[in-house]
C-alpha cells in the first residue's frame, strides 16, 4: 500500500512538474509572436 500511494504521488508530480513547465513554454511562445506580430504590421 505504501507504493501504491508513492507511485501515485510521484505520478502528480510529474504531472504537475509537465504542467508548470508547458505553461512556461507557452509564455515564450505568446511573446515571440506578440513580436512577430508587430514586425508584421511595420512593414
Amino acid at each position: 500500500m505504501t507504493y501504491l500511494a508513492a507511485a501515485y504521488s510521484i505520478v502528480w508530480l510529474l504531472m504537475l512538474g509537465y504542467t508548470v513547465f508547458l505553461h512556461r513554454h507557452q509564455d515564450k511562445l505568446e511573446k515571440r509572436l506578440a513580436v512577430l506580430e508587430e514586425t508584421k504590421i511595420e512593414k
